[in-house]
């Protein structure tokens, strides 16, 4: 049920329980709808790169929610632009 919220809406992602903000396929399902989604995803996803990458891919904004070190990538903020323009 909350799995087809955040499908129809990310930002339903907000009111999913800690470990769903834990789980990378369900926050990458809320990313595609609302970049900004990832702000409520759990703290290690913020910091994985191999995360951030894909759920930059699927909305450029989320970089902005991703860790800080994270946010100076190249390869991260390149993929951003490409996507969100």
């Amino acid at each position: 049920l909350v799995l087809e919220a955040v499908r129809q809406t990310g930002y339903a992602l907000l009111y999913a329980a800690d470990p769903l903000r834990g789980d990378c396929e369900f926050v990458l399902e809320a990313v595609r709808n609302f970049g900004s989604a990832l702000g409520w995803a759990a703290d290690p996803l913020k910091r994985d790169r191999e995360f951030v990458l894909e759920a930059v891919r699927q909305h450029g904004s989320a970089l902005a929610w991703a860790a800080d070190p994270l946010k100076g990538d190249r390869e991260l903020v390149l993929e951003a632009v490409r996507q969100h323009g």
